[in-house]
């Protein structure tokens, strides 16, 4: 056992020492020995830690250190994306909360009832956990007030600023005091992240820890190569995708020319497949991002510039569809894909002129690649690669105040769909996007539209309508 990881060198109650000791809590994991000292100290923090990683204890031991359990207002605020992460982080903390006398936690979410909650904060409480929406609903009516605060956690702060919680979360910090100590937790780092700690965190440590530390070396990943002739790469990109069907895929190339002309050939064997370069406007960007993130298309088509920084949960299958000259940066095209123990699928084409190339890559891996014959590929059975949503395009977002929370209430109250047919939401300046169901997409355009939003009608359109009128 490494003593330097043990949580005994940590300044916590003999209480607390013993609870972790009974929970089995023998070492830090990485994020925990890097964060927990910190945090412990009073220093607001960003660190970047997956989902899995130990995360929820770094905070939790830190904002239950500075509680005072005999002061019942709400002295910590945990924000989180959705309801599931908020009961996870709820569980958590109830367990690392025994050694302390009568701590109570609520949880403070959309989807259940608001007077049974609003009852439960009037008999008073030590931590909260909620979404941003519903933290708001209540900071407005009053039933909640963060007058005694001392800590504000956001957990997954890169997916709540997906789900266009931004203005939600800057609206909940500027009512907490502003002597607190803030814990940013984010998988990524998108420029959201910086906007929010420069808005309301005092000299914020940033805790990043290195590739190899955060994440396994990429073994989960099965790297499959074949060889092409020129003519030939681009077509042999819809070969693969009809014999392995993943239901999402980055396609990495070296020039924006090369982008555009995959993106006609896949789109001309009517799969729904973006380009992503740098010659997008902002808003196109940000549209075609939104679509691939929330399901809505199968395959993404970048250079390696544009998608900087691009995070996408469930990547089933990254394809080079040119070798980079650049050994490194064949290890992060590939590291996108099996994220958090999920099996990954990278495959690569080369020409002869290639081999170099690929060469320097498998040393550098430290194995060679496994080599596979393209006319060996069948297609594989089930008809045309349709990706599971469809995103529709309201007209309307944060300037008339439009929140995720109305969006899901429009769908599954008066429009009638079951939740688990309504995906991802994004909320940007003037416009809301929500995915559906493939099946239901134009069936909830026309009840949207007929129905009301907010009190108002609204203009809905499917995003694929628009493309194709483009």
């Amino acid at each position: 056992m490494n003593d330097k990881l043990s949580f005994a060198h940590l300044p916590l109650s003999p209480a607390m020492q013993a609870n972790l000791a009974q929970l089995g809590y023998a070492q830090m994991t990485p994020i925990q020995a890097a964060s927990l000292p910190l945090a412990l100290q009073g220093h607001d923090l960003i660190a970047q830690a997956q989902t899995g990683s130990g995360k929820t204890a770094a905070f939790a031991l830190s904002l239950l250190h500075r509680l005072d359990a005999d002061c019942f207002n709400v002295q910590a605020l945990v924000l989180c994306p959705t309801r599931e992460l908020a009961d996870q982080v709820t569980q958590e903390l109830r367990r690392l909360a025994r050694a302390a006398d009568n701590i109570k936690i609520l949880t403070l979410c959309g989807g259940t009832p608001m007077k049974p909650q609003m009852d439960s904060l009037g008999f008073g409480c030590h931590i909260a956990v909620g979404t941003p929406g519903r933290v708001m609903d209540h900071l407005e009516r009053g039933s909640l007030t963060l007058k005694a605060l001392n800590t504000l956690v956001l957990d997954e702060a890169d997916r709540m600023l997906d789900m266009g919680f931004f203005d939600d979360i800057v609206t909940v910090a500027k009512q907490a005091p502003k002597k607190r100590q803030t814990l940013l937790f984010s998988a990524t780092y998108p420029e959201g992240i910086a906007r929010l700690s420069a808005q309301f965190m005092r000299e914020p440590k940033e805790v990043k820890l290195s590739a190899a530390a955060t994440t396994q070396a990429p073994t989960q990943i099965r790297q499959l190569a074949f060889e092409v002739r020129e003519d030939e790469r681009l077509h042999a990109v819809s070969q693969l995708l009809a014999h392995f069907r993943p239901a999402s895929t980055i396609a990495f190339c070296n020039t924006k020319q090369q982008c555009r002309d995959l993106v006609d050939v896949l789109q001309a064997q009517g799969l729904i497949a973006f380009a992503l370069h740098g010659d997008l406007e902002q808003r196109e960007r940000d549209q075609v991002l939104i679509q691939f993130a929330n399901r809505s298309c199968s395959v993404l088509v970048a250079t390696d510039v544009a998608a900087r920084g691009l995070d996408i949960a469930q990547l089933e299958c990254v394809i080079n569809v040119e070798m980079t000259p650049d050994m490194e940066v064949h290890v992060h095209r590939i590291g996108r894909t099996g994220r958090a123990g999920a099996e990954g699928l990278a495959l690569s084409l080369a020409s002869l002129d290639e081999m170099g190339r690929v060469g320097r890559i498998e040393q550098m891996l430290g194995r060679e690649f496994t080599w596979q014959k393209l006319a060996d590929l069948q297609p594989a059975a089930g008809g045309a690669l349709l990706p599971p949503m469809d995103t529709l395009q309201i007209l309307g977002g944060r300037k008339e105040k439009i929140r995720p929370g109305d969006i899901l209430g429009a769908l599954t109250g008066e429009a009638g769909f079951k939740a688990e047919q309504i995906g991802k939401i994004n909320i940007t300046e003037f416009h809301s996007y929500v995915a559906v169901s493939r099946e239901i997409a134009r069936e909830a355009v026309k009840r949207l539209s007929n129905g009301k939003l907010k009190g108002r009608k609204v203009k809905v359109r499917r995003m694929a309508d628009l493309a194709e009128l483009g």
